[in-house]
C-alpha cells in the first residue's frame, strides 16, 4: 500500500514512467511517505545513505554509470541544504540528476516551527529546472501537478544534462497508506527534432494516422509564411484549421476564423461532433476564451505543441508530446506521411461555421472596428489594443494583405500604442491602430515623442471606461464598484492629438462615422498622421454586443 498524497502518487507514478529507478534515499520523517512509496513498488532500485552530503554524489555516481538520471529524495530543512555541493558538481559535469526534497507547509516558514526553511528555488541557478508540487485538493492541482513533474524531468536532457529539483510540500497526518496502486498518470514527451530514421519518428507519424479528427490550432505569429502549393494541398485536407487574425498568413489554405462565435452559437449536439481526436498547434496565444473553454471540458486524446524553444505549453491542459523544431519544418516534413484517407472532420468544421453571418450593429465600438476592417486598403498594418478591441475586431472579415500586430504575449493594456508607433515608424506601409479609451490614455505619452510620421492613424474608440468588465458574466456592480471597475471618465484626446500634430476627425453618430471613415482609411498620402475619436455610449455598446450573441444564438 501507498501513500494517500496526491502529489507524492502523481511524482512516483511519473517517475516509473519516464523510467527512473535508481532512488537514494536519506532518512527523515517529513519524507517518510515519499520514501514508503518508493521503497515499496518493485520498479525502483532504492539505496540507503545516511549523509546527505554524501548521498547526493552517490546518487551522481549511479547516474554517470550509463547516462540514465538518478534520484536523491531527503527530508526537509537542512537536510536538502547539505545536497548543494552535490548539485554544483552535476550542474557543471552536466549530470542528470533529480533531487526530491520533502517540504512542510510554506505557512510555517519562519513560524519557528522545526526543519522549516524557504526550500523552492533553493539551489538557483545551479540547476535546469525547480518545481515546487501543489498539495493536490482539486482536478486543477492534480493537472498543476502532474504538468511540474513532467517539465522538470523532461529538463534533465534538455538541451544538455544536467539537476533538476522537485520539492514537495507534505502536510500531515504523514503517515496514512492506504493506495493499493499507483495511479495512471498523463506522460508529456518531448522529441527534439525529427530524424526521418529514427524509431520514435515512425511511431509519431503512425500516431498522427491513427487519429480521424484532427484539428490545427494555429495562434499569435507575426510573419507571412508562404506554402508551396503541392504541400498546401497535401496538408489541408487532413485537419480542421482554426485560426484568428493574429495567426496571420501561416497556414495552408483558408482558415476557420469565426469559430468563437460557432462555438457559442452552435448547439451542443452539433459541437459534440467538432470534438477533435488529435490537437496540433504552433504559434503563440489564442484570444478566444471559448476555445479553451471547449477544448478543456471536451479535451482530445492528445496535443501535440510545435514550437522551436520546445518549452511545455499546456493550454488545454491534455498535453502529450512537446515537439522541438521550426512549425514550418514540421508541417513540411508531415506532409508527404499522412495517409491518403478521407476524413469528414475538416468538412464538419467548415460546413458549421460557413452559414454563420457577419454581424452589422448599430452605432457603436463594434460598428466603428467594423467599419475601419472592411476599409482598410491593402498592404497595410492593423494594431489592435488588447481587452474589447482585440475581440471586436475577430467578428468581421479581414481583408486580404493586411498585417495584425498585437501585444498578446502578456495582454496587457499598456504599451499598444508605443509598440505600434514603433512599429510604424520603421514601416512604409500605412499604420492603423485600433485603441480603447482606457489603453489610450494610459500610454498617451507614446506620441509625446516625436518618432512618428504620416503614415499613422488612430482609430481611438471613447465610451468613457472599459466596457469589457461590464459584459463580464457573473459580475454585478453597485455604483461605486462600477466606477473603481470600469474606470470611468470623462476625458477626451482632442486637445493632446491637435497640439500633437495630428489631423483630428470627432465622431459622434453613425453618418459622421462612415464620412469620417473615408478620409480615415484614404491610401492617398495624408500630410500628418490621422486621429479618429468615436464617442459611444458604455451601456449602449454593451447592450447592442449581448443582443448580438442573442441573436446568434437564435439562428
Amino acid at each position: 500500500m501507498y501513500t494517500d498524497k496526491k502529489n507524492i502518487l502523481q511524482l512516483v507514478a511519473l517517475l516509473k514512467e519516464h523510467n527512473i529507478n535508481k532512488i537514494v534515499l536519506c532518512p527523515g520523517s517529513r519524507n517518510s511517505p515519499i520514501v514508503h512509496t518508493l521503497a515499496n513498488h518493485p520498479f525502483f532500485t532504492c539505496y540507503s545513505v545516511t549523509d546527505e552530503r554524501s548521498a547526493g554524489f552517490f546518487a551522481m555516481g549511479l547516474a554517470l554509470h550509463g547516462g540514465k538520471p538518478a534520484a536523491v529524495c531527503c527530508t526537509s530543512g537542512t537536510a536538502l541544504l547539505n545536497i548543494h555541493p552535490a548539485v554544483a558538481e552535476a550542474y557543471y559535469q552536466h549530470v542528470p540528476l533529480i533531487v526530491i526534497s520533502a517540504d512542510r507547509p510554506g505557512a510555517w516558514i519562519g513560524q519557528m516551527d522545526g526543519q522549516t526553511l524557504p526550500q523552492p528555488g533553493v539551489f538557483g541557478s545551479l540547476v535546469k529546472k525547480s518545481v515546487n508540487l501543489p498539495e493536490i485538493h482539486t482536478d486543477e492541482d492534480e493537472w498543476y501537478c502532474n504538468r511540474l513533474v513532467n517539465e522538470a524531468l523532461l529538463e534533465l536532457n534538455h538541451h544538455g544534462k544536467g539537476p533538476v529539483h522537485i520539492n514537495v510540500p507534505i502536510s500531515e497526518p504523514l503517515f496514512q497508506f492506504t493506495t493499493p496502486e499507483l495511479p495512471k498518470v498523463r506522460v508529456i514527451t518531448r522529441y527534439q527534432g525529427l530524424n526521418i530514421y529514427d524509431r520514435e519518428y515512425n511511431t509519431l507519424i503512425e500516431r498522427l494516422n491513427g487519429y480521424n479528427k484532427r484539428m490545427m490550432v494555429v495562434g499569435q505569429m507575426s510573419l507571412i509564411y508562404l506554402f508551396e502549393k503541392k504541400i498546401s494541398k497535401l496538408l489541408y485536407k487532413h485537419f480542421a484549421w482554426l485560426t484568428e487574425h493574429t495567426g496571420n498568413k501561416t497556414i495552408p489554405g483558408i482558415p476557420v476564423k469565426n469559430f468563437d462565435a460557432a462555438i457559442y452559437a452552435l448547439p451542443k449536439e452539433t459541437l459534440d461532433k467538432m470534438v477533435p481526436e488529435l490537437v496540433i498547434t504552433y504559434g503563440g496565444h489564442i484570444v478566444s476564451k471559448r476555445l479553451k473553454k471547449f477544448l478543456r471540458e471536451n479535451p482530445p486524446k492528445e496535443h501535440w505543441h510545435v514550437s522551436a524553444d520546445g518549452e511545455v505549453a499546456d493550454l488545454y491542459g491534455s498535453m502529450t508530446t512537446v515537439i522541438e523544431m521550426d512549425p514550418f519544418e514540421f508541417l513540411e516534413k508531415i506532409a508527404y506521411l499522412l495517409e491518403n484517407k478521407t476524413t469528414e472532420f475538416p468538412r464538419v468544421w467548415e460546413n458549421n461555421t460557413r452559414n454563420l453571418p457577419e454581424p452589422e450593429f448599430a452605432y457603436s465600438e463594434m460598428a466603428a472596428i467594423g467599419a475601419l476592417i472592411k476599409s482598410l486598403p491593402t498592404p497595410s498594418a492593423l494594431h489592435l489594443a488588447n481587452s474589447s478591441t482585440v475581440r471586436y475586431a475577430q467578428l468581421f472579415t479581414l481583408p486580404e494583405e493586411v498585417e495584425v500586430c498585437c501585444n498578446r504575449g502578456t495582454s496587457g493594456i499598456e504599451g499598444s500604442l508605443s509598440t505600434a508607433i514603433g512599429y510604424a515608424v520603421a514601416s512604409d506601409k500605412l499604420n492603423f491602430v485600433a485603441i480603447g479609451d482606457l489603453s489610450f490614455f494610459y500610454d498617451m505619452n507614446a506620441i509625446w515623442n516625436s518618432n512618428y510620421g504620416c503614415n499613422l492613424r488612430i482609430l481611438l474608440l471613447n465610451n468613457g471606461g472599459g466596457e469589457i468588465f461590464q459584459a463580464l458574466p457573473g459580475l454585478s456592480m453597485s455604483g461605486k464598484t462600477h466606477r473603481f471597475v470600469t474606470a470611468t471618465h470623462k476625458t477626451s484626446a482632442q486637445g493632446w492629438a491637435t497640439e500633437r500634430g495630428f489631423l483630428y476627425q470627432g465622431v459622434h453618430d453613425g453618418k459622421e462615422l462612415e464620412e469620417s471613415m473615408k478620409i480615415f482609411t484614404d491610401p492617398n498620402p495624408i500630410n500628418q498622421p490621422v486621429l479618429m475619436e468615436v464617442f459611444t455610449d458604455k451601456d449602449e455598446d454593451v447592450r447592442l454586443l449581448k443582443e448580438y450573441y442573442h441573436q446568434l444564438k437564435q439562428k
